[in-house]
């Protein structure tokens, strides 16, 4: 069963909640950062990408940059921008993105169901991406970055978050510059927050990481370097956990740079065989599982996977995994995804749009628009101990960072 806690956060002055509140630092680069923060000396960048306050030759992963981290969540405690929670509550948080709500429980999530499997997984991490982020939390003693849970959603858990949205006030209500609304309750009731972990403690038997698999990996990996040293904020780790009715899963699409030396008619004829094929005079938004978008040539085709060229297991029946094993691997050499060049991913938030730009302006010779991955699909795999293949879920709207972080050195 999954063991929850409640926290005292470090978060911001209510009026300086807006400033503070960054993009994930793994969704934009250094000189994005950089950028975005010009003219907001407030903003959480300049902890979780801190390198944008040192010269821009410095290896962003070298120790003076975790230094400067922390440095400057210091500076931010000494400012007053930042506060700690003066006792361990639970938080609420509301995002509403183009009219569509959903709303999580922000929590401590425990580092032994990580290990035991309590919590599922369903990605391979990669160490260079662990090691920055374990470096990060070493040196600051915060968990900047949440990770994003998901479970199968509970009437009861529901309604306590519900009653208590609808009867006291929040402490953080504003629009970001992406038109993104964030809006943050603190659960205060003891008894609440009991009944809360009770509830999860009983009848939510398992979570599952949507996004944040390396966050997840790294705050496991800094308790046990810890070892002896370790204080009993470090047996938990920063999480926002979603029930299953309330998340939404874009699609992730694919650009190939080259058609592997086939012309277009080749690639087609050789298509032909696993689907069927036919023009679209718009962009394609697949429809359903297993039809797919292809953009070739400034022309849309719906292609749809033929009865029997896949499997039904967890995996094999994906889509991501029928594009692979009918397509990228056998007709367009593309064996592994996560290090071949020519392949690259576009998350739906970028519209199909994108696709087309990429495929108009020569980067790209074709591109593939997918349908998202279902919640169930992600549920199935993480039960079997299967792990997706790389880049199949997208998840929006993004948590923001510096909201709410988790201190495990106090």
């Amino acid at each position: 069963m999954a063991n929850i806690s409640p926290f005292k956060a470090l978060r911001p002055r209510a009026e300086l909640a807006k400033q503070v509140a960054s993009r994930p630092y793994d969704v934009l680069n250094s000189k994005e950062a950089r950028d975005e923060v010009v003219g907001n000396p407030h903003s959480f960048l300049h902890i979780t990408k801190s390198e944008i306050d040192l010269p821009e030759d410095m290896d962003i992963h070298s120790q003076p940059v975790y230094d400067k981290a922390k440095e400057n969540i210091a500076a931010f405690i000494q400012r007053s921008i930042l506060f700690r929670e003066d006792k361990p509550c639970y938080y609420i948080y509301q995002l509403v993105m183009n009219g569509r709500s959903q709303t999580g429980l922000v929590a401590s999530s425990s580092v032994d169901d990580y290990e035991n499997d309590i919590i599922k997984k369903h990605e391979f991490t990669r160490p260079e991406k662990e090691q920055d982020r374990i470096n990060h939390i070493a040196t600051t003693g915060a968990q900047t970055g949440n990770v994003f849970l998901a479970y199968r959603n509970n009437e009861q858990v529901d309604a306590l978050i519900e009653n208590w949205k609808n009867t006291h006030t929040p402490v953080y209500d504003f629009v970001a510059d992406d038109a993104i609304s964030h809006t943050i309750w603190v659960i205060t009731d003891d008894a609440i927050n009991g009944q809360i972990t009770n509830l999860f403690k009983t009848q939510v038997p398992q979570t599952y990481i949507a996004d944040g698999h390396h966050r997840a990996a790294s705050a496991a990996k800094v308790r046990k370097a810890l070892g002896t040293q370790a204080k009993a904020e470090a047996d938990y780790f920063l999480t926002t956990l979603f029930p299953s009715n309330q998340l939404y899963i874009m699609d992730y699409n694919r650009v190939v740079k080259d058609l592997n030396g086939l012309t277009e008619a080749d690639l087609l004829e050789k298509l032909s065989t696993s689907f069927t094929i036919e023009k679209s005079g718009s962009a394609v938004a697949p429809a359903s599982l297993h039809q797919f978008g292809m953009y070739l040539k400034g022309q849309w085709y719906i292609l749809t996977a033929k009865p029997g060229t896949f499997t039904n297991d967890p995996i094999g029946v994906l889509d991501v995994s029928i594009l692979s094993n009918l397509v990228l691997d056998p007709l367009l050499g593309i064996k592994d995804q996560r290090t071949d060049k020519r392949i690259d991913f576009v998350g739906g938030i970028r519209g199909l749009g994108e696709l087309e730009k990429r495929v108009n302006s020569g980067e790209m010779a074709v591109a593939f628009s997918l349908h998202p991955v279902t919640i169930q699909q992600l549920f199935d795999i993480a039960d079997s101990g299967n792990v997706m293949p790389p880049k199949s879920t997208w998840f929006e709207p993004k948590l923001r960072d510096g909201l709410l972080t988790h201190l495990i050195y106090s």
